[in-house]
């Protein structure tokens, strides 16, 4: 057991200086289990990809649709469903997120066009957006200060591995045996059976309870980690902060500059990232001399290994250097790989050499991205301000597939590397809106949220 909170009462004080214990990091660990669901299932649809088109008959710009779909959910997901882990709790927000997620996958196994498919993974998508919101909160709010940027970074890194898996799981099981509608299946129901695992291992967040005042909820919380109980919450912890709204973000003149630079930097790389993740497996299949959707699929499974370890490795990366030189780099040479992908590959080695590059640098930014949203936002309003930012983010996850597809019916499909190459200035353009983000705590609002924050502190300065 830890000994006992100096200086008082503030619980996010209590994790933030404690010591990691076994439940903390159990918590972590199925965190990032469920961000390898959520990238499993948005990612079902490009793996499904080629058996849709050969089954329907339709042309790029029609399945450019289908795979925007979720992502279009997502954006709703992220600003409904995030607000609602502020208000509800992460971890009820959590299960109601799983089981959007089971029902949604579920009936895309079952769609007959193109309008059924849309409406399944939209509904998908909403449980996935807020599923994303809600995990990145309990992973900054379960984790202390000095573990947190690699445990958020980790966690990002679950996103390919969900990919990895399912890819491999897809090419070498599902499509074979099952067709595309066995991936569908199959991701419902491992959604499904985690409904359980999450209700039983998860608490509700110290952070979340203590943002409602609810001091028996905050020691439970403690207990589970292995906390000595608070005689009393601080006063003012709650002041304005109890019912969060995106207004709220938007309007503290501290806030709203950081909430813009976050959602916007991140929506113009998510042009550039779900370029790769969403059309990569059909350009393949397509490409001279063409290859069956088994081995089309593989790419993209290995730009997820490249995703997974471009993750793992930056959260060290930014444990020594920091979020902000560091994620530029990542978003600069990521574009430089997407346009090197657009040179087309003679063999199926390269483009899986291709995408396991462009997977790694790509991701990486994410994390970097992850990271900031952690950084950049107060317990109390951590959700809601994630949430905002990804749904914002997510204008960019729909529109990458729309706007490959139409760039493919407009130049035509043998122009892949001006395609690529505009695609890639997404990354570009979010470099740009990166560098000029401050960097600062969002947990110095808790305590007193109208104080004026300092651009820089101690321990986090502007590099």
């Amino acid at each position: 057991m830890a000994g006992p909170a100096s200086g008082g009462a503030n619980p996010i004080k209590v994790i933030n200086e404690g010591a990691m214990n076994w439940r903390q990091w159990a918590v972590v660990v199925l965190m990032v289990l469920l961000n390898a669901l959520d990238g499993f299932d948005v990612l079902s649809s490009a793996f499904a990809a080629p058996g849709i088109t050969a089954d329907w008959g339709i042309p790029r710009s029609e399945l450019g649709i289908v795979l925007s779909a979720e992502l279009v959910g997502m954006g709703f997901g992220s600003v409904l469903l995030g607000g609602a882990a502020d208000r509800f709790g992460r971890k009820n927000t959590m299960i109601a997120c799983l089981i959007l997620m089971a029902a949604g996958m579920w009936m895309a196994g079952h769609a007959n066009g193109v309008g059924d498919m849309f409406v399944y993974r939209f509904i998908t998508g909403i449980g996935i957006g807020g599923m994303l919101a809600a995990t990145n909160a309990v992973t900054a709010e379960s984790t202390n200060t000095k573990w947190r940027k690699a445990a958020i970074a980790v966690y990002v890194a679950g996103y390919p591995l969900g990919a990895i898996l399912g890819g491999v799981a897809a090419s070498e099981w599902l499509l074979d045996t099952y067709g595309w509608r066995g991936v569908f299946d199959f991701g419902a129901i491992v959604t499904a059976a985690l409904i359980p695992i999450v209700w039983i291992v998860v608490p509700e967040t110290a952070a979340y309870y203590a943002s409602k005042d609810n001091r028996e909820g905050v020691n439970k919380t403690l207990a589970a980690f292995g906390k000595e109980p608070i005689p009393a919450l601080p006063a003012g912890a709650t002041d304005a902060a109890s019912k969060p709204k995106v207004t709220d973000i938007l309007s503290n003149k501290q806030l709203r500059p950081v909430t813009l630079l976050l959602a916007f930097g991140y929506m113009f790389h998510t042009i550039t990232f779900y370029y790769i993740l969403k059309f990569a497996v059909q350009i393949v299949a397509d490409y001279p001399p063409g290859y069956p959707p088994s081995d089309a699929a593989t790419v993209l499974t290995w730009a997820n290994v490249g995703g997974f370890l471009g993750s793992a490795l930056f959260g060290f990366v930014m444990a020594r250097f920091g979020i902000r030189w560091p994620t530029a780099l990542m978003l600069l040479i990521g574009s430089v790989a997407v346009i090197s992908f657009g040179t087309g590959r003679d063999t199926l080695d390269g483009w899986q050499w291709a995408t396991i590059l462009t997977g790694f640098f790509t991701n990486a930014a994410i994390s970097g991205y992850y990271a900031a949203f952690a950084r950049g936002f107060p317990a109390y309003a951590r959700a809601t301000g994630t949430g905002f930012v990804l749904g914002v983010g997510r204008l960019g996850a729909a529109g990458s597939p729309l706007i490959a597809g139409a760039l493919f019916t407009l130049l035509g499909d043998d122009e892949l590397l001006v395609v690529s190459a505009i695609m890639a200035m997404g990354s570009i353009a979010s470099l740009v809106l990166f560098l000029l983000l401050p960097e600062r705590e969002g947990d110095d609002l808790v305590a007193a949220p109208s104080d004026p924050i300092p651009e820089t502190l101690e321990g986090e300065t502007a590099r």
